[in-house]
């Protein structure tokens, strides 16, 4: 599977227990459904490595996994800090006006009144809150994704349409 198919669903903190259990810090855009998954991709020197999963359970943010053939706290230790990816079609469509973090990468950043303000670099996430950011002008700009800046996201065009206030880029 090409990576460009592949979104990141979490990364793993810790072995858990001593059958070769893991802990996954859960990512904002994974699925809600985990426990319907039978594998995951999980990043290491090789690359993408596909793991099959034996049995998990949910507990707010955090998952706690075990993968097949992993039996023993060692075999769990050496996945620690890996990245997991799931395919991007076995996420559901986001409801209209949300994006996924990955999804609009690269999109260009049109403001109603300044025009292009640039290309989306990535999301950041601070507690509940959301931020596009992007390079303005040699300047970092962060726009909040929650609240009235956001007009509009046209997938077709990869286009982000914002209206943002005066003096805003100023800041």
């Amino acid at each position: 599977m090409k990576r460009e198919d592949l979104y990141k669903a979490g990364f793993i903190m810790r072995p858990h227990g001593l059958k070769g259990e893991v802990t996954i810090s859960l990512d904002a855009d994974a699925p809600a459904d985990w426990e319907s998954l039978e594998s995951v991709f999980v990043e290491n020197k090789a690359g993408l490595v596909p793991y099959f999963i034996e049995h998990i359970s949910i507990r707010g943010d955090k998952a706690f996994v075990k993968f097949d053939d992993v039996n023993t706290p060692e075999a769990a230790g050496a996945l620690k800090g890996s990245s997991l990816y799931l395919p991007k079609t076995s996420r559901p469509k986001p409801a209209r006006g949300d994006f996924y973090h990955d999804e609009i990468i690269d999109f260009e950043v049109i403001d109603d009144e300044l025009g292009l303000l640039g290309t989306v670099q990535t999301i950041e996430q601070a507690g509940p809150n959301r931020f596009i950011v992007l390079s303005h002008k040699t300047k970092e700009v962060m726009i909040p994704v929650n609240g009235p800046f956001i007009k509009s996201i046209n997938r077709t065009k990869k286009t982000v349409s914002v209206s943002l206030p005066e003096g805003f880029l100023d800041i």
